[in-house]
């Protein structure tokens, strides 16, 4: 566990481009902390897309998998964040399509105000550091991630990768394979079905959406490691 995390230590201060270079070596460690670095936008996007944790988890570990034993794929023309979130919205998707759940374009345009009308009206909360204000966070994180979860696909996946994780409008249109524009509407559409949610209250909550934190972070980067035969004691 020691010798974990010194290594770990001796590998913050890298960029990503250097330990994509360690991790062709199968260096363990490096894996690892590239891992560390990208769960948290892997598991949103995935779930984001299927709307359940656990798929989604398995969306994240299938990601590194495929992405640590094709690593010769990434030629560094583009981040390499934006590479693994490519492979882990494909496999996300392709869960999708054999799911066969998808909301047809047709049925998305014809959304009306009446969608506003689900959204659960939340009360303002108060920005105090007292343990029941963090409690109230918390429930609230929760009542807006089942706010999001009610989206349609096309327009939750949309708020995910522009609000939540905070990409350009030409990131998520590439990603998504979609027109500016396309992201534009579906985007103004989503935050319209959210407004009552979102509106001021939930604005310090929104980064900690979908956490992919402790135990999941943990168990992911482990049972990958585990996969690619680079496992090696999990930090105490």
């Amino acid at each position: 566990m020691q010798t974990a995390t010194v290594a770990a230590t001796r590998l913050d201060g890298l960029d990503d481009g250097a330990l994509v270079a360690l991790a062709r070596s199968r260096d363990g460690a490096a894996v690892r902390l590239i891992m560390q670095r990208h769960n948290r936008r892997l598991f949103r996007v995935a779930r984001g897309v299927l709307n359940d944790d656990a798929e989604a988890e398995d969306v994240v570990q299938e990601t590194y998998v495929r992405a640590f034993t094709h690593l010769d794929g990434f030629r560094g023309e583009a981040q390499l964040s934006t590479w693994l979130t490519r492979i882990a919205l494909n496999e996300a998707l392709g869960r999708l399509r054999r799911r066969r759940i998808t909301v047809g374009l047709k049925d998305i345009d014809a959304i009306n105000d009446q969608g506003e009308d689900r959204v659960i009206y939340l009360p303002s909360a108060r920005q105090d550091s007292d343990p029941e204000a963090a409690a109230a966070r918390a429930e609230v994180r929760r009542l807006l991630e089942r706010a999001v979860d009610e989206l349609p696909e096309s327009f939750r996946i949309v708020f995910v990768l522009r609000d939540i994780e905070e990409m350009s409008i030409e990131e998520t249109a590439a990603q998504l394979a979609l027109r500016p524009e396309t992201v534009k509407t579906r985007l103004h559409r989503a935050r319209r079905l959210l407004r009552q949610s979102l509106d001021r209250t939930l604005s310090s909550a929104v980064s900690d959406v979908f956490p992919c934190a402790g135990a999941r972070c943990a168990r992911i980067t482990q049972t990958v490691l585990e996969r690619l035969g680079l496992s090696e004691p999990p930090e105490g």
